[in-house]
């Protein structure tokens, strides 16, 4: 892995963090760099999952199949952490 590809990878994370977030409706009380987490690994599990039901997901454009799935995946995430991080939020401050 290069550092461009490092970098490609926290860039587009964002995007889908970012865009699973919108998703979700209310408020998340999750840190940005948590959003980011996500999108990350929702791009990852997105493209795997894309593959695995027949979507094409090397296009020579923008993979709208791949992405719809990707920004699926990330609200997904991003709810249930969202949920996780404010119960435990909850939880130390009872302490």
């Amino acid at each position: 892995m290069t550092v461009t590809s490092i970098i490609v990878a926290i860039i587009v994370g964002a995007i889908i963090g970012a865009l699973g977030r919108l998703v979700v409706p209310g408020r998340q009380p999750i840190p940005i760099w948590l959003t980011i987490v996500i999108g990350i690994v929702a791009a990852f599990i997105g493209t795997f999952i894309a593959r695995a039901i027949g979507i094409p997901t090397a296009t020579s454009g923008i993979d709208w199949g791949e992405l719809l799935v990707q920004v699926v995946v990330a609200a997904l995430g991003v709810f249930l952490v969202a949920g996780f991080w404010s119960r435990r939020g909850r939880r130390s401050a009872h302490r």
